[in-house]
């Protein structure tokens, strides 16, 4: 088995003016699908080719040995999960069960923006900003390179790609401004709804 970089939900012009096309077609056809080629490369002939990404990514997590394998098979899961998590017309509120666990967990949907924003403008360096489900409570996580916090045991909800190459063409260094646009533009609570267990 071999694994195939997955189709964006949305045309790589979709999310114009918030992302350029340009931007899309770095990021998915240069970056993501380096990822996916990458990876294949790396588990050919091996048992974990017949692994999903999730399993190659619980598998090797922690393995120094298996470092590169890790990296290449959890940005290509991490990257396909956050296309998904944007939709051209995004942004707004939250509703029904989603609403009401952010409301138990953070106070309100403000409360949880401001401290997403936060975190996503803080990590040092590469990585992403997770909203999570652990034990029936959400959480909002940092981690860095390709981390993710399913290798821990939490299940992500949604999540903002904070490396450089995922808003430098269209914001330079305003990685702020980038997280902005994400919730009033982009953000697609519906798949985080989805999500929920």
């Amino acid at each position: 088995m071999s694994f195939e970089l997955p189709e964006l939900p949305w045309s790589e012009d979709a999310l114009h003016p918030h992302i350029s096309a340009k931007t899309m077609s770095f990021h998915y056809g240069k970056h993501h699908a380096a990822y996916v080629s990458k990876l294949n490369d790396a588990v050919k002939g091996s048992p974990l080719a017949e692994r999903t990404l999730e399993q190659i990514m619980k598998e090797t997590a922690g393995d120094t040995a298996k470092t590169g394998i890790f990296n290449n098979a959890a940005q290509a899961w991490n990257h396909t999960f956050f296309w998904k998590s944007m939709k051209p017309g995004g942004g707004g509120e939250p509703t029904g069960e989603l609403k009401d666990k952010i409301a138990q967990s953070f106070g309100s949907v403000e409360k949880l923006k401001e401290e997403f924003a936060n975190k996503a403008a803080t990590l040092f360096g590469s990585g992403w900003t997770w909203l999570i489900e652990k034990d029936g409570k959400l959480e909002i996580v940092q981690t860095i390179g390709a981390a993710n916090p399913m290798t821990e045991g939490k299940k992500p909800l949604l999540t903002l790609d904070v490396w450089e190459h995922a808003y430098y063409l269209d914001y330079q260094n305003r990685r702020p401004d980038f997280i902005k646009v994400f919730f009033d533009h982009l953000v697609n609570w519906d798949f985080a709804a989805q999500n929920l267990s």
